[in-house]
């Protein structure tokens, strides 16, 4: 029977940027691998450049991520249909089709149908704290850990299909040496750590206070180019710089790898990192 991963995220890029070595050394061993992607990035900056040929900002970054989907082999990319939160304290929370201003029930509601329809052995959404904190992240990382709890709950949303357990869920994490490799590079390079960002919104230095267990770490070094060229898609949110400067840099300092925590089935005490998302499980 064939493997088959659902992983549920946010905006476009994230599936890329945090996963996209994932998803090719998956698709390259056969494993069915799938994208549900709360918003569509409609808050997104972007330059003038990248806009020519689309009617707004979501339309386009819909069109990188479904040609990075592409490349990465992707086998479907399912839309939640919620708007973009923006980052917090922005005037885009109070929009009323933000991600953050729909009930988790909700949200979770949307998710489970696509749990249950796809069947998943395995589930991949953000930590508790989104990765860098961003609104949507952690709404959507709330919301898949309730459809996964109730995904084989017949009572829970009944209208979403029949009940069925995924045999794991994974949080996907930054380990924290990137982190702090960057906080030490980034005033060598004049940038300051607690904004960094395209819109130097997310505090680095912040975020290394929170730590989370590896369970598993994915070499994909055999898959970078394919990531590179997935990434370069994302040209908006600045997928073609990737390699290059200070993040190109760190990349190679700290190695090619896309960490995970397991939250189900739960590990308790010591554990033996490893380095297939299907082992052990």
């Amino acid at each position: 029977m064939t493997q088959k991963i659902l992983a549920v995220l946010a905006h476009p890029d994230d599936e890329t940027f945090g996963l996209g070595g994932t998803i090719a050394l998956y698709r390259q061993r056969g494993v069915e691998f799938y994208y549900v992607c709360a918003t569509r990035g409609e808050v997104g900056a972007a330059d003038e450049e990248y806009m020519r040929g689309f009617k707004d900002t979501a339309e386009m970054r819909t069109a990188e991520l479904m040609r990075a989907a592409k490349i990465l082999g992707l086998n479907d990319v399912f839309f939640l249909g919620y708007r973009d939160s923006g980052m917090p304290g922005s005037a885009e929370n109070q929009h009323p089709n933000a991600q953050i201003n729909h009930p988790l029930d909700e949200v979770a509601g949307k998710v489970v149908k696509y749990i249950r329809e796809i069947r998943p052995d395995v589930v991949i959404t953000f930590d508790p704290i989104g990765g860098y904190k961003h609104p949507d992240h952690i709404h959507i990382h709330k919301a898949t850990v309730l459809a996964f709890e109730k995904a084989d709950d017949a009572s829970f949303h009944p209208e979403a299909g029949a009940p069925f357990k995924p045999r794991a869920l994974y949080y996907q994490v930054f380990p924290k040496t990137l982190l702090k490799m960057g906080i030490f590079l980034l005033p060598i390079f004049g940038k300051d750590p607690t904004k960094f960002g395209r819109n130097g919104d997310i505090n680095l230095k912040e975020l290394v206070e929170v730590d989370f267990p590896i369970h598993v770490r994915l070499s994909v070094r055999a898959v970078s180019a394919i990531k590179e060229q997935a990434s370069a898609q994302h040209a908006s949110q600045g997928g073609a710089q990737m390699r290059k400067g200070l993040q190109g840099l760190v990349t190679k300092l700290v190695g090619e790898n896309e960490d995970f925590m397991q939250a189900y089935p739960p590990i308790h005490g010591s554990f033996k990192r490893r380095r297939d998302l299907f082992d052990g499980i």
